[in-house]
């Protein structure tokens, strides 16, 4: 009788998980600690589900005057994120989106201690996050990026980047940035994007934010673009602020 051996199964492939070409999630999330009750967006990277072991950098970034927090999502930034990441420009990042519908009320005043005080507190306990400060980047957009030169610049030691996009900062606030810029030592500044259009309402100012800058010494990234003070040149270029914060994560220890 002749045995005829039975033939090796072949050793299975792995599948590759199909979340990697998939879109990331945005969600509406609540603190309800704070009063009044704060919102938020947030886009979790593809493949947060599935990796339940991983942890990401995060960024925040706050909207303009009279808009709320679905003013950067409306930008394309979450379908930005997911290019990048796509495409392996970047490493799998979170974003989170504050609203800050209270500008014009009492409430508004307090949004830089909401932020620090409530917001990344939560973001940190709730989901994967990096929580530490290079691996933190905060960014706005007209008033949100005015927000960002405050709140960075009082707590620097918070977040590793800062991206100000079309700031709207008073120009009788000048004296006081300079004096922020001189309290932080130069190895502890946050990496720092600075962006205006060439026709913007806020260029004023702006021009004289980059001589303060550059009077302290404070190496940071400065582009004069094409445009105005609009959703449409926000929109035009956000692909573009994501990739320069996701950059300082490339070579991060943990990034």
């Amino acid at each position: 009788m002749t045995f005829t051996p039975s033939p090796v199964p072949a050793s299975p492939t792995p599948t590759a998980l199909g979340c990697l070409t998939a879109p990331g999630e945005v969600r509406h999330d609540e603190i309800p600690a704070t009063k009044p009750i704060q919102e938020i967006l947030i886009y979790l990277p593809p493949c947060y589900a599935e990796s339940d072991a991983a942890r990401y950098p995060v960024v925040y970034l706050l909207h303009g005057q009279t808009y709320t927090e679905d003013q950067w999502v409306r930008l394309g930034a979450p379908a930005a994120a997911d290019n990048l990441i796509h495409t392996a420009q970047t490493v799998p990042f979170i974003i989170v989106f504050p609203d800050d519908h209270y500008w014009n009320a009492p409430a508004g005043a307090s949004f830089g201690d909401r932020l620090i005080d409530a917001i990344i507190p939560y973001v940190d306990k709730t989901y994967r996050t990096m929580a530490d400060r290079e691996h933190r980047a905060l960014g706005g957009l007209s008033r949100g990026g005015g927000w960002t030169l405050e709140i960075g610049f009082e707590h620097p030691g918070l977040f590793g980047s800062l991206g100000l996009h079309s700031p709207a900062i008073f120009t009788d606030n000048a004296p006081y940035i300079e004096d922020f810029i001189k309290k932080i030592p130069e190895d502890e500044r946050p990496r720092l994007w600075f962006d205006i259009g060439d026709n913007d309402k806020e260029l004023g100012s702006g021009s004289l934010l980059e001589e303060v800058l550059t009077r302290n010494s404070y190496l940071h990234e400065f582009h004069l673009y094409s445009g105005d003070h609009t959703e449409r040149y926000w929109g035009a270029h956000v692909e573009e602020y994501l990739r320069w914060y996701a950059q300082a994560w490339q070579d991060a220890p943990g990034g």
